[in-house]
């Protein structure tokens, strides 16, 4: 939730409340207090991610196998001392907390336009300053962490809460996080992840002890104090007229207010009016309205723990908030199914259709000037119709299921309302399969069921041959490129070039290599189209979770099909006329591949009607004068610094070797029958229990 002011209040005005701590001794302590307890971390992801995300190229789609390689180095440092880790990622917003929700987005908003504004001026990507993290960061780094073995939750009611019940619960050492919100949590201690520093491992302790001796309160007090100082449950405009009684008498008694004298004033009022010890004090005792009482009485409630009781109200802390019901669609079996995945960061999205029929997207990089592509939220939808015809599926003689809503984020939706966009069938013979056989079946029929219904999603089912012929990286690279060219977004030849001639480069560089690649100039169109590939891949991830993986998901993740930058440096080379063989780096085993994914991806929209032309967009030869590379920037110091940068040298061949050629980089066919041949890739990395690719 947050409460408005509270951290700056502490962190400037009450000496002693922010104590650094080094992180190896409170490991220590905690095993000496709770022998046989692995010392544990419940960590709020969505916190992290901007320490996590300090590669320096932001605007470009995401340098994700970089990104991996930093959440390596993030989670080894904590191993290395000792300490377990949980993350915990938003899984819903809850509808309380929506108007704030839009807020941000809108205000995000702004941020883009201005991000579009200086590239179109300036050729380059701006400063941190206007630093707006790659799309779908928070999705992919849920799936990111478990492929590095670590414990990842998606949380089914606000995060806050589920965060401080589970350090609470666990006795854990701490909870790692950015929000005011855990000072007010009476649970395990809220430590700083801005304050962290990686190397030294060491951080800062906010005590909620030393700030209600500063301010005469008890514990149980600090849910009533956020609540009137303003929160995402108590709106801060709400309650102004208490806080002004509040201050206007705190200025009676002190002559000279201090700068935070409002957080003062409230504790000093709320402190006024404790009762002696046994007496319950209660809201109802406040001179407030009807209405103003029933809403500060539930949001101290929200911060009421499991068996945790306060003498402002008379209940508990609040059950679970319901959401819309959703489930005489589906068996008890699925739905049950659908919250295991859900909670262990296994799916995307199905919960949320299936439970609530509410489902939400952030904001995009996506300029409101271009016209020719569409935004991504409209150009998957078709994809999402079908998605949600798979998963609520109207029972014979009944109606139609309800529409469901969808909050996203794209130029000229001001999210004064949600889009309500009915779900549809998938069109098969037979109707759609059985959720339960997808889910739950065996055997290679079944197997077979799901790809069809995966690719049916994207209304593919037809060029299932066609596209199981590749690789799943690959496939995934080429069933976006024609399901976005069918949907006349004007993708030209020269776009499809650089999408492909980047998916088959990513596949046989290290993240050190793909540290090396440099654009001269940032193009504002290319940054939308790396965006609009990245939500594709959420929709991908969306789509095989409601049918049952018929892939394995790492297989379908950014850090194995796409690099921001890498794709921008094409799409320049492209257009400006670069042949097959300069694309490709001078490597004929990748200019071969990227020969047959193109005939790919042409042949099945030709077969759909949609011919695909050249149309090459006059782009900027080199950097602005006076411009500076941003790419130069300092990393934070949060990381360790892979070491100087080689010497930049755009698109040059690697050299490899004709073994490493066949081994790392290309495809060897192998014959299905007479006519068709099969391309697989030969494994870079090895398999293990939990797949983790070492990017070295």
């Amino acid at each position: 939730m947050g409460v408005k002011g509270l951290q700056g209040f502490v962190e400037n005005a009450i000496p002693g409340t922010c104590v650094q701590v080094d992180l190896r001794e409170m490991a220590e302590q905690h095993r000496r207090a709770w022998p046989g307890c692995v010392p544990t971390l419940a960590v709020d992801g969505m916190a992290c991610l901007r320490l996590w995300y300090s590669c320096q190229a932001w605007v470009h789609g995401g340098q994700w196998r970089e990104y991996l390689h930093l959440l390596e180095e993030f989670v080894g440092a904590f191993t290395a001392a000792g300490i377990r880790l949980v993350f915990f990622f938003d899984g819903v917003v809850e509808d309380d907390k929506r108007e704030e929700w839009v807020r941000r987005r809108l205000r995000v908003n702004k941020d883009i336009a201005r991000v579009f504004q200086h590239v179109k001026l300036h050729g380059q990507q701006p400063g941190r300053d206007l630093l707006c993290l790659p799309s779908g960061l928070a999705t992919f780094s849920m799936f990111a962490l478990k492929s590095l073995g670590q414990e990842t939750q998606s949380t089914v009611r606000e995060a806050d809460y589920e965060i401080a019940s589970y350090a609470l619960r666990n006795d854990c050492m701490g909870v790692m996080s950015q929000d005011s919100d855990f000072l007010i949590f009476d649970t395990a201690p809220y430590l700083s992840v801005s304050r962290l520093q990686l190397d030294r491992m060491t951080t800062v302790r906010l005590s909620r002890e030393t700030l209600c001796h500063a301010l005469g309160l008890r514990l149980c007090d600090l849910p009533l104090l956020a609540c009137v100082l303003g929160n995402d449950a108590v709106p801060e405009q709400r309650l102004q007229h208490l806080r002004s009684k509040c201050m206007a008498e705190h200025r009676r008694k002190f002559s000279q207010t201090p700068t935070h004298g409002k957080v003062f004033a409230v504790a000093e009022f709320i402190s006024s009016c404790h009762r002696p010890s046994g007496e319950s004090e209660g809201i109802a005792r406040l001179p407030l309205s009807d209405v103003d009482r029933v809403l500060l009485e539930e949001g101290v409630r929200r911060y009421l723990l499991p068996g945790q009781r306060s003498p402002w109200v008379n209940s508990d802390s609040p059950s679970p908030p319901p959401m819309c019901e959703m489930g005489r669609f589906s068996s008890a079996d699925i739905m049950q199914a659908a919250k295991e995945r859900h909670v262990r960061a296994e799916g995307f999205m199905v919960y949320n259709i299936l439970y609530g029929g509410v489902v939400e997207c952030s904001n995009t990089l996506e300029d409101e000037e271009e016209r020719d592509l569409p935004h991504q939220a409209l150009l998957y939808r078709p994809a999402r119709e079908r998605l949600y015809g798979l998963l609520l599926p109207a029972p014979a003689g009944s109606s139609p299921a309800p529409a469901v809503k969808e909050w996203f984020v794209f130029p000229g939706n001001q999210l004064q309302e949600p889009d309500l966009v009915s779900p549809v069938l998938l069109g098969q013979p037979g109707g759609n399969p059985d959720l339960s056989i997808l889910w739950f079946g065996e055997g290679a029929a079944v197997t077979a069921l799901r790809v069809t219904a995966f690719l049916a999603i994207f209304n593919l089912q037809d060029f299932t041959e066609d596209l199981q012929q590749l690789e799943t990286p690959l496939m995934a690279v080429a069933l976006l490129l024609i399901y976005i060219s069918l949907q006349d977004s004007h993708l030209s030849l020269e776009d499809v070039d650089a999408y492909l001639s980047q998916a088959v480069c990513v596949r046989g560089k290290s993240y050190t290599e793909l540290l090396c690649t440099r654009v001269t100039v940032v193009d504002s169109r290319a940054i939308q189209l790396g965006s609009l590939f990245v939500r594709g891949l959420a929709v991908l991830i969306a789509a095989n979770s409601a049918c049952g993986f018929p892939f394995r998901s790492d297989h379908l993740m950014p850090w194995n099909t796409f690099d921001g930058l890498l794709f921008h440096s094409k799409y320049l080379q492209a257009h400006r006329g670069s042949t097959d063989g300069e694309l490709l780096e001078g490597n004929d085993s990748w200019v071969s591949l990227f020969r047959q994914l193109r005939e790919l991806v042409l042949s099945v929209c030709s077969r759909r009607g949609k011919a695909i032309h050249s149309a090459p967009r006059r782009v900027a030869t080199g950097k602005p004068t006076g411009s500076e590379d941003n790419l130069t920037e300092k990393r934070p110091q949060h990381f360790k610094d892979p070491g100087p940068y080689p010497t930049p040298q755009s698109y040059r061949p690697q050299s490899r070797g004709p073994r490493a050629d066949m081994q790392e980089c290309g495809y060897r066919p192998r014959s299905r029958r007479p006519g068709r041949q099969r391309y697989r890739l030969a494994p870079r990395w090895p398999q293990y229990p939990n797949p983790r690719p070492y990017y070295p």
